[in-house]
């Protein structure tokens, strides 16, 4: 017997169960890092402070690889304000956002890549690679515009659909600024005591709040649209 798409059951459900497994992961390291809180940031934070003239390039490295083990962004970003100002701490923080975006999509592509295009089949796998040809940049972009979901989460996902590497360094350094600006900010608001910083971020996380619910309604009712389209066409 062989599926719509031409994939012997057996070879669907190995498929199926590599992609749980991986999901399962996923979950478990999140529930560890970003609700059990198991890597004490705090500790990092010291060590990477007495590496000396090192510590921005260092905090890039480290936070990096914390932000794609599900250490939540604002609190890395905020640590980076913290321990370099908001000037050099922002940078700081684009370039931790970068790594850490790369590093998921590229652990999501190896882990998931093959086994979502064999369970979508060859059309429609197709149809997402034109999609994301055209549009793949923007919707790493967009994605951070949007509040409430998670950066690494995303990432790991744009890689499993296979979202090129250029694009998700490109697009999470775009799609980032505002949120670098408002945690960053913050972090270096409480180190300077800087009621005034601390407005300024408040009032930038507002904006972006506003535009990403935005962005969000929109994408959704593009997306029932073409939805709606392809379903009678």
């Amino acid at each position: 017997m062989v599926d719509s798409d031409g994939s012997p059951p057996t070879s669907r459900r190995r498929h199926v169960v590599r992609l749980a497994v991986f999901a399962c992961f996923l979950l478990v390291l999140f529930y560890l890092v970003a609700v059990a809180r198991v890597i004490d940031v705090e500790e990092v934070r010291r060590t990477v402070s007495a590496t000396g003239p090192a510590a921005p390039l260092a905090y890039v490295a480290v936070s990096a690889v914390l932000g794609a083990l599900f250490v939540p962004g604002p609190i890395l970003a905020a640590g980076s304000g913290l321990l370099f100002g908001p000037l050099l701490g922002i940078f700081v923080t684009l370039g931790a956002t970068v790594g850490t975006a790369l590093v998921a999509s590229f652990v999501g592509r190896r882990a998931g890549r093959d086994s979502a295009r064999a369970l979508l089949g060859t059309t429609r796998a197709e149809r997402i690679d034109a999609l994301i040809e055209r549009r793949g940049l923007w919707a790493v972009v967009g994605q951070r515009f949007i509040p409430g979901i998670s950066d690494a989460l995303a990432s790991y996902a744009f890689g499993a659909f296979g979202v090129p590497l250029w694009q998700m360094a490109i697009g999470a350094f775009i799609g980032s600024v505002p949120r670098a600006f408002v945690y960053t900010a913050l972090g270096a608001s409480i180190g300077s005591r800087s009621a005034l910083l601390a407005y300024a971020a408040i009032a930038v996380w507002c904006v972006t709040a506003i535009v990403g619910a935005f962005a969000a309604r929109r994408g959704y009712r593009k997306w029932r649209e073409h939805a709606g389209r392809d379903g009678t066409s």
